[in-house]
């Protein structure tokens, strides 16, 4: 039986609750809700800046548009390097579906083992990883075909070079991130990069763009740069040059052609060489520009200055005779040495039958001081203004530190050293009427401007004893060309072997040949060096000269020169052998 209950029997519910207090709790609660809506009124409306700037950290990001990055050209239009669209994949790590077919599919087209790939999703950063930089537009297709859920692309440059490894080492090469880091590439790398431009946007967790937000600012493409080299020469030299190296199984060999009006370098090849655009597994020997950053002892082929001098100073004359007796000579207890002996020699015949002791004779006339400055001007021991990362100043010691038998030497080649590219630029000596001039890379239209160095009657009668030495009797003769005459300087030198040139039966050479042609008006300068060739002959003019020859001669029809001999080359037998 249920028994029926009187609430106003409970003491607490009996008790009548003051109507303040409900209306104190009401009122507490509607002033909540009106702080609530005022501190949101505020957030959203007044002061937003600091959750708006979280917002954006977490959704709006700065799209790089990249700069297409200016083509490097001949002098002709030719592309030597230039930029094509290659996309990029990456990929968000923790969006990945890693279905083991699909895996596969992906490594196999990004050319890597699929333990290589799954090492590369296993990155700290779950939201961002570069799977491969760079790859063919046909390969990124095909990736995108897959649908592979948190795997995308994105739009990047990839640098080609057309001329391949006949102009790697004038051009250079970029890294991944198109920045130059070797040649033409570095050197302007900052004119050739332009000026990226930016796109603000927001993006969702996948990384999908959603909204462009803010001012677009459009990337600036790089301006091309125009070289003065000349890509049929650069070609020509490098594969006559490549063929004598390995003719003459030499460690390497390099050479540079000049306009010696204009002080254009037409060409300035190496080998071996390198392909820029596939550089795995490469040496420094590839790598490295030899003409410009390799410096040697020149050896005959300084000879010229030498004899220059005598000839400026007054002390000989072309004919005056020279005693050189049965080949040898001491000088303060050193003794210097002719290849046979040459007996009683003209000026003329010095420089035609390359002999040190005749060379030495007429240096030692001389106070050392004026051959420091004769050597100075032609740019020894100082480096090229060509601006051009490597390039090296060589060596020329004070004069003040030359001992008799260095000053006797040093005018025949040894106890300085040089680059070939210097030996090229100091021989614009004799081809512009005795003035040295300065050497480019860029295209140029007006001759340059020579310093003096000798008189133009100096350089002429040097001329001819170039012509000489290129000629019948001389030591390079193999540098004539059928329908131009050449002058020019043959040059053998010993490599240094620690502190010495090795003993006999083991030593190392170079051989050079440094010319220009025509010889009454030349046109251009040809400077060839072989490194260490060892099938037999190793002499310049038997291995370097044959390389000037060819390179002159279809050079010169390039720039269509019009021939001044109309017989075929004199060549005899056999040439005579140099002096060390």
């Amino acid at each position: 039986m249920s028994r029926g209950i009187t609430y106003t029997s409970n003491p607490l519910l009996a008790s009548k609750t003051p109507v303040w207090r409900s209306k104190f709790i009401v009122a507490a609660i509607a002033l909540s809700f009106v702080g609530l809506a005022a501190r949101a009124a505020y957030i959203q409306v007044f002061d937003n800046d600091f959750f708006q700037k979280q917002g954006e950290v977490r959704f709006t990001r700065t799209l790089e548009l990249p700069a297409n990055r200016g083509r490097i050209l001949d002098r002709n239009g030719v592309i030597l390097a230039s930029s094509v669209p290659a996309p990029s994949i990456w990929a968000i790590p923790e969006d990945i579906e890693r279905d083991p077919a699909q895996m596969h599919k992906l490594a196999a087209l990004l050319e890597m083992a699929p333990a290589e790939l799954a090492r590369r999703l296993e990155n700290e950063d779950k939201t961002f990883v570069w799977l491969k930089r760079q790859v063919e537009e046909s390969v990124a297709q095909e990736i995108m075909a897959l649908k592979i859920k948190g795997v995308y692309q994105r739009k990047e440059y990839k640098r080609q070079y057309p001329e391949g490894e006949a102009a790697a080492h004038v051009v250079g090469f970029t890294n991944v991130e198109d920045s130059g880091q070797e040649g033409i590439e570095l050197a302007y790398n900052k004119e050739l990069s332009g000026r990226n431009g930016s796109r603000r946007v927001i993006k969702d967790r996948l990384g999908r763009v959603v909204e462009d937000v803010g001012e677009q600012i459009a990337p600036v493409d790089g301006p091309d740069l125009q070289l003065s080299v000349d890509s049929r020469v650069q070609f020509l030299a490098y594969q006559k040059l490549r063929d004598a190296v390995l003719l003459h199984k030499a460690k390497a060999g390099s050479v540079v052609v000049l306009d010696v009006i204009t002080g254009e370098v037409l060409a300035l090849a190496n080998y071996p060489s390198y392909a820029p655009g596939k550089r795995q597994n490469l040496s420094g020997e590839q790598l490295r520009n030899r003409a410009l950053t390799d410096t040697f002892e020149p050896g005959s082929v300084m000879k010229p200055f030498a004899v220059g001098l005598g000839l400026e100073s007054g002390r000989v004359t072309p004919q005056t005779l020279i005693d050189t007796g049965a080949g040898k000579m001491t000088i303060t207890g050193s003794t210097i040495s002719d290849s046979h002996p040459n007996g009683v020699l003209t000026v003329e015949g010095v420089i035609q039958k390359s002999s040190n002791i005749g060379t030495a004779k007429i240096a030692m006339q001389m106070p050392a001081r004026d051959m420091w400055d004769l050597y100075s001007s032609a740019g020894f021991g100082q480096k090229p203004q060509i601006g051009f990362p490597g390039a090296v100043s060589g060596k020329l010691r004070p004069y003040k530190t030359w001992r008799p038998i260095e000053q006797a030497t040093m005018s025949y080649g040894y106890g300085l050293s040089a680059s070939l590219f210097q030996m090229a630029r100091s021989y614009t000596v004799f081809s512009n009427e005795g003035r040295i001039i300065p050497l480019t890379l860029q295209k140029s239209a007006e001759p340059a401007l020579g310093v003096p160095v000798l008189s133009a009657r100096t350089a002429g009668q040097v001329r001819k004893m170039l012509q000489m030495a290129a000629g019948p009797g001389g030591t390079g003769q193999k540098a004539q060309t059928i329908g131009y005459s050449v002058g020019g300087k043959s040059g053998t030198a010993y490599k240094q072997i620690g502190k010495g040139y090795g003993s006999a039966g083991n030593r190392k050479y170079r051989g050079w040949f440094v010319g220009l042609a025509p010889v009454e008006r030349p046109r251009v300068i040809v400077a060839v060096m072989i490194d260490e060739p060892s099938a037999g002959q190793y002499y310049g003019g038997a291995v370097a000269a044959p390389v000037f020859s060819e390179v002159v001669q279809q050079t010169l029809r390039m720039m269509g020169v019009t021939p001044d001999m109309a017989v075929q080359p004199q060549i005899v037998a056999q040439a005579p052998e140099e002096s060390f």
